[in-house]
């Protein structure tokens, strides 16, 4: 028994002392800087940055391997002040947010059925896709914006959703909400913008919405070579060739594309028709 006890109290001393040479031997000092940025950034940990959390961000930050700019969600000024702090240029980083392909609110898109049932655009994406006649529409249920933590989606009258784009962080949400998958990552300079997903062509797609693309094509024809291309009867802009693009939007019967202005949001061609409806469209019988 004796012999059993010192044997323990032999390994337990042992084992305590390879920890303690241990902990000397493979201790890290941290950064002090770290924790000040740390503290200086939103700690949202949204990812929009494409590091993992806010720290992560810091840690890089102070490493050298990014700059404040980097941060979309916080100030300019608190930019300046976290590169002051460390010594580093602000950088430059163009803001990317979260824009809809759809545009048929309630005023506009047709409903083939009332869904009743739980109060979430993927519960009624289950009931045979929603009850909207545009396969490819918006529900309008709104989980987008409950899953956006700084409010930048709010849902108008016409149960459509609407970014703001000055509080939108890039976060993702929304894209990874929408079961119509609706919402994609932009950056701003993006302005050229198709507000459709249905594939539909012709009076069958505006059958069903007011502002449907009808696959006329008009904007692939008026815009710059190789900027649009018609695929499964919808425009396919490439950003890579966007500049003079906003031409394309102007022979568009329905407004289904739209050019982003800096100060008045998505605008429409003059060719577009006056969407006048205020109210909803009823449930079809059919």
């Amino acid at each position: 028994m004796v012999l059993a006890v010192i044997t323990l109290a032999a390994l337990s001393f042992l084992f305590a002392a390879l920890l303690v040479l241990a902990h000397k031997k493979l201790h890290v000092d941290e950064d002090p800087r770290i924790d000040a940025v740390y503290q200086l950034l939103p700690r949202t940990n949204c990812g929009a940055c494409g590091f993992p959390g806010c720290l992560g961000l810091a840690e890089a930050m102070a490493a050298g391997s990014a700059l404040p700019a980097k941060c979309t969600v916080i100030s300019e000024d608190e930019k300046e002040y976290i590169a002051e702090f460390l010594g580093v240029d602000v950088g430059s980083e163009e803001k990317v947010v979260a824009r809809l392909a759809c545009a048929g609110g309630s005023n506009v898109a047709r409903n083939r059925a009332r869904y009743e049932g739980l109060d979430s655009c993927r519960g009624a994406a289950l009931v045979s896709g929603g009850g909207k006649g545009c396969f490819w529409g918006c529900l309008g249920l709104g989980d987008c914006e409950a899953v956006c933590d700084v409010d930048a989606i709010v849902m108008n009258e016409h149960d459509l959703p609407v970014v703001i784009e000055d509080k939108c962080t890039a976060c993702g949400d929304c894209v990874d909400a929408c079961p119509k998958d609706l919402f994609s990552l932009h950056p701003v300079s993006h302005r050229l913008w198709v507000a459709c997903k249905n594939l539909q062509r012709g009076d069958a797609a505006l059958e069903e919405c007011d502002v449907a693309c009808d696959a006329c094509g008009k904007c692939a024809v008026d815009a710059p070579a190789g900027l649009i291309t018609m695929i499964d009867n919808l425009p396919i802009v490439n950003y890579e060739k966007s500049a003079g693009g906003q031409g394309a939007i102007e022979r568009c019967p329905t407004g289904a594309i739209v050019w982003f202005d800096v100060d008045k949001g998505p605008v429409t061609g003059r060719a577009a028709h006056r969407v006048i409806r205020h109210g909803a469209r009823r449930v079809s019988s059919t």
